[in-house]
């Protein structure tokens, strides 16, 4: 069981901020190849222009900004910059031996982002969750179209991975644990195994749990083809803090789903859409504008759907800024109470 946690205690209080989009902010800074790299990395024999997690050890200072401006503009919450700080995905820049020292790096750049607005203003507290990735690899679909049984990755491969991510992130500091942008359920199943066989061996390093799903179009699933309701109990045997979704969908497209996990989950549920589909036409390549995306996710806390807001891809501190003022004295969603009968997970959910 997760043990009583301050962040607990601010659920029942209000609506919880989470930051926004820690890639689009990053893009804002045209970081060159060079600046990648640093000193330490000059000579590294693959481009690593693109690998956002790298910048806690050659632009920590970027890093670390931005984590501030998303306190600055109102977040409780904000993630660490570890969205593929795992070897397997590390792997891609030839870095995979970088791991443990990743998610240290980027975990520290957090928590002294905390720590320094919390000392500014003792009158809130913030929290850091280290964000678990989906990876870019995954064990329920083959990328051999003549071989659907081919796999790149065990799933002792994938749970050894993020066991070495966790253990760094909480290593470093972190106050919760956030495995995000899941679109495939057994990547997710994978982490939940590290994370509580670490909280078995080591009860005193236990922290809240927090998982957040991936619908990748309007046929309402993931890629692996689950549906809201499947998604959620594949994973409800965990002790989870909060269920949500991120990512893919803007607030638009991504609301049935929301009011669909609002109504059967019985824990917190989070959310965090992407501003709008992507419009290579918009100016950030994203529509939704802080006004624009504000007053929807009003309207969702207003129905009670929401326990946790934030914001994805396309998203910037001023969209939290927005969002912060627009649930402000709106109350948070009940936590239903739901009625046992054991319940299944293929593609589709079922209940007997």
């Amino acid at each position: 069981m997760i043990p009583a946690h301050p962040l607990r205690d601010l659920l029942e209080e209000r609506i919880v901020i989470l930051d926004g989009a820690m890639g689009t902010t990053i893009q804002r800074y045209k970081l060159t190849e060079e600046e990648y790299r640093g000193e330490r990395f000059a000579a590294h024999p693959t481009p690593l222009k693109g690998n956002n997690d790298l910048l806690c050890l050659t632009k920590p200072e970027v890093i670390e900004g931005i984590h501030r401006a998303y306190f600055d503009a109102g977040a409780d919450l904000v993630e660490t910059n570890t969205f593929n700080a795992t070897s397997l995905s590390q792997e891609d820049y030839r870095l995979a031996h970088l791991a443990r020292e990743l998610n240290l790096a980027a975990a520290k750049c957090a928590r002294r982002a905390a720590d320094e607005a919390m000392a500014a203003d003792p009158s809130r507290r913030r929290y850091v969750a280290g964000a678990v990735g989906p990876l870019s690899k995954t064990l329920s679909i083959s990328r051999d179209v003549n071989d659907p049984g081919a796999r790149d990755v065990t799933f002792a491969q994938v749970s050894e991975a993020y066991r070495e991510q966790i253990v760094a992130l909480l290593d470093g500091g972190v106050d919760v644990l956030l495995v995000e942008t899941i679109f495939d359920t057994l990547n997710a199943k994978a982490a939940i195994f590290a994370i509580l066989e670490h909280f078995d061996a080591h009860p005193e390093r236990t922290v809240p749990l927090m998982i957040s799903g991936t619908i990748t179009d309007l046929s309402g699933r993931t890629l692996t083809g689950q549906t809201v309701e499947a998604f959620y109990n594949s994973v409800s045997h965990a002790p989870l803090l909060s269920i949500g979704l991120n990512c893919a969908l803007g607030p638009k497209e991504m609301r049935p789903y929301i009011e669909e996990l609002s109504r059967i989950a019985p824990i917190y549920v989070s959310c965090y859409p992407n501003a709008g589909l992507p419009d290579p036409l918009s100016p950030t390549g994203f529509p939704e504008t802080p006004e624009t995306l504000a007053p929807q996710l009003r309207e969702w806390a207003e129905q009670g759907w929401l326990n946790i807001v934030g914001g994805c891809c396309g998203t910037t501190p001023e969209h939290i800024r927005a969002i912060a003022e627009a649930v402000r004295g709106v109350a948070p969603r009940k936590v239903p109470v739901r009625e046992e009968k054991l319940r299944l997970s293929g593609l589709e959910a079922l209940a007997a």
